[in-house]
């Protein structure tokens, strides 16, 4: 039998464990009271990593209006291509995210300058979807 000091959540507690044989029946595992209050152990701060960078969106014209992805999920059908003339609330794309078709809308009317996606593609949440003049 071993004798081992666990610290769960701040309370250190003394246990038993029986190594088992092959062939052998696992006997009970006792547990003693908590011992006395612990004290904190003070750990060193882990250096600062930087997070990792999304990649950049790709440049759209100047004044365009970029349409994003407001959650991540799957491109199920693009409705509108690069040169067609959209109003304001018109369904560009048709988003799939958690079993749900979600209609990605224009925010105000022109003229749809770029689709950045096709039709099957995953997509996170802030990736470009079109871009409108």
């Amino acid at each position: 039998m071993k004798k081992f000091n666990i610290t769960v959540n701040g309370v250190s507690y003394e246990v038993d464990v029986e190594e088992v044989g092959q062939g052998g029946a696992p006997q009970a595992v006792t547990q003693a009271a908590p011992q006395a209050a612990p004290q904190p152990v003070a750990k060193p701060a882990a250096p600062k990593q930087a997070a990792p960078k999304k990649e950049e969106a790709p440049a759209a014209p100047a004044g365009s209006e970029i349409i994003e992805a407001p959650m991540p999920g799957n491109i199920w059908k693009v409705l509108v291509k690069a040169g067609d003339q959209v109003e304001e609330g018109q369904a560009l794309v048709i988003l799939e995210a958690m079993k749900m078709e979600n209609e990605i809308g224009a925010p105000a009317a022109g003229t749809v300058a770029k689709v950045h996606v096709e039709e099957g593609a995953s997509v996170d949440s802030g990736d470009v979807l079109v871009s409108l003049n």
